[in-house]
Parts: C-alpha cells; structure tokens; sequence
C-alpha cells in the first residue's frame, strides 16, 4: 500500500530532476547556443545604427538639395514672369505648399493678382444644388452669363465656370468684368463660406496656378475627387492653367490630367510642388505656358515627361 512517505519520497525526486535538468540546460546555453544569441544582437545592434545613420545622411543631403533649389531659383527665376498676371487658386488638400508657390512666382516677377482658398464645403456632393442655385443669384452683368455656364447640373462645374469668367482674362472682343462684379462674386461664395480670399483680387488673371494635394480618402473621395477635376476643367476653358500637386497617386488631380489625353495637352502639371523644387518647376511651367504656349507633365512620379521644362532662348 502507498503511504504518504512514498509521495514525499516521489515528488522530491521529480523536482530533483527538475532542478538537475534546470542547471544542466543553463551550462549548455552558456555555452555556443549563449553566444550564438549573443553575435545576433551584437548584430540586430550595428545594422540598426547603420540605418539610423543612412536616414540621417538622407535628411541632411534632401536639406541641402532644398537649399540648392532655393540659391538657384535666385538665379533663374527674376524677370521669367515679368508682366504676367497670375492667380492662385487652392484646393482644401494643397493648402499647405501655397505659400511657398507664392512666393516663387513672386521671385519670377509675377503680379499675383489674388489668391483664393476653395473650401471642403465647395467639394462636398452633398451640396451640387446649393452651388447651382449660387451661381445664378451671384452672376453679374459683366460676369458669365447663366446661359453661358454650364447647364448638365453639377453645381461645382458652374460655379468653377462663374469664378474662372470673373478672376480670368475674357476672350478678345468680350466686354471686362468690372471691379463691382467681381468683389460681388467673390462675397457671395466667401459669405457661403465656399471659399476664402487671402488677398484682395486686384485685377482679371492671364494664368492659374492651382495647387493641389493628395486625393480624398473618405465615403465621398470618388465624387469629392471628381469636383477637383471640374475646378481644373473649367479654369483650364478661359486661362493657362498649371497644377502644382503633391504626388501622382491614383485619383490625385496630377494623376487624372496625366491619364486624359485631351487634359494632359492643355494643362501643365508638377507632382512635386511640397518642395522647392517643384516650386520652382511651377513657375518655370508656367513661363512654358505663356511664352512658349506648350504644356508639360514635371516631376519624379509616374508619367512625368522630365524634371522641369525646357525654356525657349
């Protein structure tokens, strides 16, 4: 019969042989197994501080290319847009690089004859019909006549047609927007808060820049990122145009014109314009335009024809 001496005497043996196995493993990891572990994270180590050094060496060499970009666009740009009158036109996704594509086009001596702010408001579906109705109580004598804006329904394409006819140049023999008609336009959609003026529009454009981002990622982007193309559309039917974008990413603004054939022959487009370069490829696009009446598709994404354009003498 088993007693309770036996178990004692049982279990003390098993953990004996626990204890016995425990020791015996631990030598034998101390052993090669111990420093084969070792040289891997001696290894995991240095390969990480490699990294960490080529990321940093890639930071400090983007900064330098940044600052080469900036010292020669002092050199290249002056008196390129001596005369010309240009407007800035931002997207709810490009607002970010505005003020530096201001800026350039001011080094090249540009008349910036305003900037406005489209709005998200002014993308959203949801509000066609409110901008439809916008754009025949906002029209002036002197702007587009409603019957000559567009008249398939999309509230964005209208009201992009109505705000091009009274920031852009009219077609020779067209009579002027007068200065009352234009700051009444302009008050109806700020007043809405479809958009925003950062400056006082002063005069009628020969050009547009219209800076653009990343595409829409919500419920809506699909339709939100079709109100963007009509916005280029519309601008592009009165004006020279260039799209200074952020990527090429499918959907983007860049990425449409780039893909339409009949787009892509009328409207220049940057895909880099977050950066000085890109900025400074804006602005020699947009010489491109005006002097050499030709478009071209700049930058480092997918269907950019080269870096920047190639200037008549």
């Amino acid at each position: 019969m088993i007693n309770f001496r036996y178990h004692v005497v049982s279990l003390t043996a098993v953990f004996l042989a626990l204890a016995i196995g425990l020791v015996v493993g631990t030598a034998a990891l101390n052993g090669p197994v111990a420093d084969s572990l070792k040289e891997n994270v001696n290894g995991l180590s240095k390969a990480n501080q490699q990294m960490r050094q080529q990321v940093n060496s890639m930071q400090e060499e983007l900064a330098r290319e940044e600052e080469f970009a900036a010292e020669i666009a002092e050199v290249v740009l002056p008196g390129k847009l001596a005369g010309k009158r240009v407007l800035v036109a931002s997207l709810p996704t490009g607002r970010g690089h505005t003020e530096n594509v201001v800026k350039m086009l001011q080094l090249a001596g540009a008349e910036v004859t305003g900037r406005i702010d489209l709005q998200d408001k002014f993308m959203d579906p949801d509000n066609s019909n409110n901008l439809l109705e916008l754009a025949v109580t906002a029209a002036r004598p002197t702007s587009a006549p409603t019957a000559d804006l567009p008249g398939n329904g999309h509230g964005v394409e209208t009201s992009s047609a109505l705000l091009a006819s009274v920031l852009l140049d009219r077609s020779p023999g067209a009579t002027p927007v007068s200065e009352a008609d234009r700051r009444a336009v302009l008050a109806a959609y700020t007043n809405a808060n479809y958009l925003t003026t950062e400056d006082k529009v002063t005069a009628s454009a020969e050009a547009v820049v219209l800076v653009s981002g990343q595409p829409y990622v919500d419920q809506d982007s699909a339709r939100k990122d079709e109100s963007v193309v009509k916005v280029a559309e519309q601008f592009d039917r009165t004006g020279a145009i260039v799209v200074a974008g952020n990527g090429s990413a499918d959907g983007n603004l860049v990425a449409v014109v780039r893909g339409d054939p009949v787009l892509a022959q009328s409207i220049s487009t940057v895909d880099n314009a977050n950066t000085v370069q890109g900025q400074l490829v804006t602005s020699l696009a947009l010489v491109q335009q005006l002097t050499g009446k030709k478009t071209g598709q700049y930058g480092v994404g997918d269907n950019a024809a080269s870096l920047l354009p190639r200037l008549p003498q």
